[in-house]
């Protein structure tokens, strides 16, 4: 049997070439799974929530409606449901006044702070019957220019009670107005 030279060294040249191949792969390592993981404690509860507004002009309006009546002593614009008044603002012609009345009940005096887009005034509020609590200002007072012109609405805040957050609605000038005129 003859064998080829060319033969034989290709075929030693390919069998060379398989165990260098061979030599240059190693066997697959497959990586140890990962250590398990420790248990987290629980995330702590989220804050309490924030306000839900920042500002009183977007807090969400007092449910209700205001209400006219004309008196002979000057004119009353009732805030609330049709059972219930919430706040009130009653012209008093013969003294020139008018009075802001909240519903709620004290013994004493407690401050009234009535919020509007242009001003912040403080007044007291007096015990004016055993559910009601009135600040009574002079009829040309500018806070109650402020309170009819307020962007959308206006606030009212007395010690103790919720505050209200009024629209400023026709019937709170007409009070203002009715008082004016003498």
């Amino acid at each position: 049997m003859k064998i080829n030279r060319a033969s034989a060294i290709a075929r030693a040249f390919s069998g060379t070439a398989f165990v260098l191949v061979a030599a240059c792969s190693s066997p697959q390592v497959v990586p140890p799974p990962p250590p398990p993981v420790a248990q987290r404690p629980a995330p702590a509860p989220p804050p309490p929530p924030a306000a839900a507004f920042k500002d009183w002009r977007d807090a969400p309006q007092t449910p209700g409606d205001w209400r006219y009546e004309q008196r002979n002593e000057g004119g009353v614009a009732r805030y609330g449901s049709s059972t219930a008044t919430l706040f009130a603002l009653a012209c008093n012609r013969a003294s020139g006044t008018v009075s802001l009345i909240r519903t709620g009940t004290s013994s004493v005096s407690l401050p009234m702070s009535i919020a509007t887009t242009s001003e912040i005034r403080a007044l007291s509020a007096e015990p004016a019957s055993q559910t009601q609590l009135a600040a009574t200002v002079r009829a040309q007072d500018a806070v109650l220019d402020a309170m009819a012109f307020s962007r959308g609405r206006f606030a009212v805040e007395v010690n103790g009670l919720p505050t209200l957050y009024l629209p400023a609605w026709a019937e709170v000038g007409r009070v203002i107005e009715d008082c004016r005129r003498r």
